[in-house]
């Protein structure tokens, strides 16, 4: 559970610490995930996509940690 003190009466920059928050947490991203229903299919397709990404990304690191 996310708790943020608002001080001073600052509730902007008591919103921007719960943002921050709740964006470490990837609970931002959750919420955009599950707004609307995902077909099964497409879900799998998706998370395939985003394997495959990562697995591009991580060579990437690799290849620049090894001088390529």
């Amino acid at each position: 559970m996310l708790h943020v003190d608002v001080r001073d009466n600052n509730v902007d920059q008591a919103l921007r610490v719960l943002k921050k928050k709740m964006q470490r947490e990837g609970l931002l991203r959750e919420m955009r995930a599950k707004e609307f229903y995902e077909k099964p299919s497409v879900k799998k397709a998706r998370q395939a996509k985003e394997a495959i990404k990562r697995k591009r990304k991580a060579d990437r690191i690799r290849a620049v940690k090894m001088g390529f």
